[in-house]
């Protein structure tokens, strides 16, 4: 269980630190191109901002033990 938890927590930084500029200027783009009308593509778009906040808020800890 212990790796399982190491793995996710790996995961959730490498999606942060590598997909937070993409997530965030296609997003913007779309959100200002498109109207949401559909429940699926906002709760996409908030999913996708929750990874990467959860990558910033580990690489804040991270940078703070240091």
């Amino acid at each position: 269980m212990h790796n399982a938890r190491k793995f996710l927590l790996f995961a959730v930084r490498w999606i942060g630190s590598n997909l937070a500029v993409p997530f965030w200027v296609v997003g913007h783009v779309h959100l200002t191109l498109n109207i949401y009308s559909d429940l699926i593509e906002i709760l996409s778009s908030v999913g996708m901002n929750l990874v990467v906040l959860i990558a910033l808020y580990f690489d804040w800890k991270d940078f703070n033990n240091t």
